[in-house]
Parts: C-alpha cells; sequence; structure tokens
C-alpha cells in the first residue's frame, strides 16, 4: 500500500514534459506540407519582427504551449567562443574592445524553442544590463529592449526541408504511414541588433528547434492508404 502511494505521488509531481505526449506528425504528403507551413510561419514572423524574445513568446501563447507563456533563458555557464574578426567588423569594433559571448536555450514552459549564440559590446550596453547578461537568465531581448533595438537580418537558412526540392512541380508521392522524424534543428537566422541610435552592439545568431512543432493539432481525417494496411503485430 505504501508502494502504490508513492508510485502514485511519483506520478503526481512528475515534470509535465514527461507527463505529457509531444505531438507527433504524420510522415504523409499532406503532413510535411503542415510542418513547411508552420516553419514558415514562424520563419517570417522571426523575420519581420523587432524581437525574437517577443515573437517566441507570442508563439507560446497562440499555440497554448504553457501554462504561463513567458520566455524563460537556460544560461549556458561552461561555454566561450570569442568574437571572429567578420563579428568585429560588423559590430565596428577593434580587436581591443571587450566583446562578450552568451549561449542561452530560450524555453517556455517545458518546450526549448530555440538556442541563442550572442556576442556584445558591454561598453555599448547600461550597467544594469550588463548585471542583467552577466548574472540572471534574463533572455537578451528582454535585457536589452529599453535601447529601442531593432534588428538587421543578415542570414536565415532552413537546416531541414521536409518536402524535397521542386516539390511543388512534381507529383505528391507515394502515401507513407507512420511518424514523420523530425530532427532537433530545424532553421537558423543570424542578426545584427542597433540601438535606436543605429549603433550596432550585438550580433546573434539563432537556431530554432523542433519544440517550435510541440503543440496540440486538431484531428485531421486518416490517409486512406494507410487506413487500408492490416494492423503490425508485436
Amino acid at each position: 500500500m505504501r508502494l502504490a502511494a508513492v508510485a502514485l505521488l511519483a506520478l503526481m509531481t512528475m515534470p509535465v514534459a514527461h507527463a505529457q505526449a509531444v505531438p507527433s506528425w504524420p510522415a504523409s504528403y499532406l503532413g510535411r506540407v503542415e510542418v513547411l507551413a508552420v516553419m514558415e510561419g514562424l520563419n517570417a514572423r522571426l523575420l519581420a519582427s523587432r524581437s525574437a524574445t517577443a515573437t517566441l513568446e507570442g508563439w507560446c501563447a497562440d499555440h497554448g504551449m504553457a501554462e504561463t507563456p513567458r520566455l524563460a533563458a537556460n544560461l549556458q555557464r561552461a561555454v566561450d567562443k570569442p568574437a571572429s574578426e567578420e563579428t568585429r567588423r560588423r559590430l565596428n569594433v577593434g580587436p581591443d574592445t571587450l566583446v562578450r559571448y552568451r549561449q542561452v536555450k530560450l524555453a517556455c514552459g517545458d518546450h526549448v524553442l530555440s538556442e541563442a549564440d550572442n556576442w556584445y559590446v558591454p561598453e555599448r550596453l547600461t550597467p544594469e544590463m550588463n548585471r542583467l547578461l552577466e548574472t540572471t537568465d534574463t533572455p537578451f531581448g528582454r535585457a536589452v529592449q529599453s535601447l529601442g533595438t531593432t534588428r538587421q537580418t543578415l542570414d536565415a537558412e532552413f537546416l531541414w526541408h521536409p518536402l524535397p526540392a521542386g516539390w511543388e512541380q512534381a507529383p505528391p508521392p507515394a502515401s507513407a504511414c507512420g511518424d514523420l522524424a523530425i530532427p532537433d534543428r530545424l532553421f537558423r537566422h543570424r542578426a545584427i541588433l542597433f540601438t535606436a541610435e543605429r549603433v550596432a552592439f550585438s550580433e546573434v545568431v539563432e537556431t530554432y528547434g523542433a519544440a517550435i512543432l510541440a503543440f496540440h493539432r486538431a484531428a485531421r481525417p486518416a490517409d486512406p492508404a494507410c487506413a487500408a494496411l492490416p494492423p503490425s503485430r508485436p
């Protein structure tokens, strides 16, 4: 009886990430088109936004991914990547100017939506901003928002394509049954952040992960070709 009570208590206190199954996406042609549409939708929202932090919070809220849709940054403290010559040139700083590096994993609830690598110039921020960035898990965009930040995207690339090149002019492939194998990393942005006075103060590389797809999907009609298949034996 005591063992049963302990097991029940463990189940009740289990983190939500383990208690709830992540919705799967079908490997069918329609499933791949839907995944591509979702990726393109978030990609467009990010490219049109001044703040990736605010955009991800909006995505989390719109898709009901957390009870409190507020982005949290998990600071990776044992990681360091010196700024490259190209980064220093884009930030308009010399070789002797201090450029700090910060890496965080940005999560909404139990979903790690992206990983951000950030190089920034401390002397172009306020002391309070630097304190937040060096000693807390505050997302970068939230810490520097009073600067009137704008961003210029340098590069945006898809790291995975649910459909092959030329799919829009090719006939649909034969039905594929089962769940779609989705990699951990889906697409990546590189951008320069500027103050309201158009002074560059940060370069950021944001890699968006499979968790952006981890929301509840409405039921879809079953693929007739898959429904006709006999059930697999254990």
